[in-house]
């Protein structure tokens, strides 16, 4: 169960998909301080995707409703105090207001659990089998090995690919705001498609 007020980092080109990693790197001073805070704390830390066409100067970027928040698995601190961290998704959340109390941003968030019917699971896995169809090779290295582990859960495949595949931010954020990780899958396969019909290939995954 998330708290009921978790701090947001918001980025321009980055959304995290539940029981997915995410390397990042911290060097301002006000995420420094709200990496110190969650290591103190719970370690969580809630990923927003901020909107398109702001000025570079807004110091509180509008962001989209809804991220997910991630669970602090390993900190690095450097010498001259930047670190880098590795976020676990943990769940979606829908963000609602903003407490200013701190250097950086904290929102009061509303947890959005993905149901896992039986019904659910036997179109991941349908989903599963036509994605991997339509990949092939861009789920190998140039060495053709597989790049995400063959026994990964339905589930845990749909969202690494919605999360690494070279999907526009949006696209991503749209993927990341169906209801549940069927709705996910069939949307993620929709993109692809549209995506062979142009001149825009996916490149492959980027967890080399």
């Amino acid at each position: 169960m998330l708290p009921a007020i978790i701090p947001i980092f918001p980025l321009p080109n980055v959304v995290l998909f539940p029981s997915v990693f995410l390397p990042l790197h911290i060097f301002e001073p006000r995420y420094r301080q709200m990496l110190t805070d969650a290591l103190r704390g719970d370690r969580i830390i809630g990923m927003v995707l901020t909107k398109e066409h702001q000025e570079p100067s807004i110091e509180a970027p509008a962001v989209y409703s809804i991220g997910c928040a991630g669970l602090i698995s390993h900190a690095e601190t450097l010498p001259d105090g930047r670190s880098n961290i590795v976020l676990r998704g943990l769940e979606r959340f829908r963000v609602g207001w903003e407490q200013q109390d701190r250097q950086y941003r904290r929102a009061h968030v509303e947890p959005l659990p993905e149901p896992l019917t039986d019904t659910i699971r036997q179109d991941v896995r349908a989903a599963r089998s036509t994605l991997e169809d339509l990949l092939g090779d861009r789920l190998e290295t140039a060495t053709g090995e597989a790049i995400v582990p063959g026994d990964m859960h339905d589930e845990d495949l749909i969202n690494t690919l919605a999360q690494y595949l070279d999907l526009d931010p949006v696209e991503k954020q749209a993927l990341l705001e169906r209801d549940d990780i069927a709705q996910r899958s069939r949307a993620l396969i929709e993109l692809i498609e549209m995506r062979a019909l142009t001149t825009q290939p996916l490149a492959g995954l980027g967890l080399q």
